[in-house]
């Protein structure tokens, strides 16, 4: 466990227990959180990539058209 996040669950140990217990709540949901996006986002990369791809081979033929930024 590193030096902060040490320093951060010491901290933390201090709050009441109901305190304690919301925060422990939440740093597990974020953890969780963390995970579900790491594999959506390893997931998506091989589509990415395809759309990428297509992008890249519609502009080499010249089927793109610019984007007009004044009708955003």
């Amino acid at each position: 466990m590193t030096e902060l996040l040490s320093k951060a669950f010491k901290e933390a140990s201090k709050l009441p227990e109901l305190e304690q217990n919301t925060f422990a709540k939440w740093v597990l949901e974020e953890l969780k959180t963390a995970a579900k996006w790491e594999k959506l986002f390893a997931e998506s990369e091989n589509i990415l990539d395809k759309l990428a791809d297509e992008a890249l081979t519609a502009e080499d033929k010249g089927t793109t058209k610019p984007l007009n930024i004044k009708s955003l």
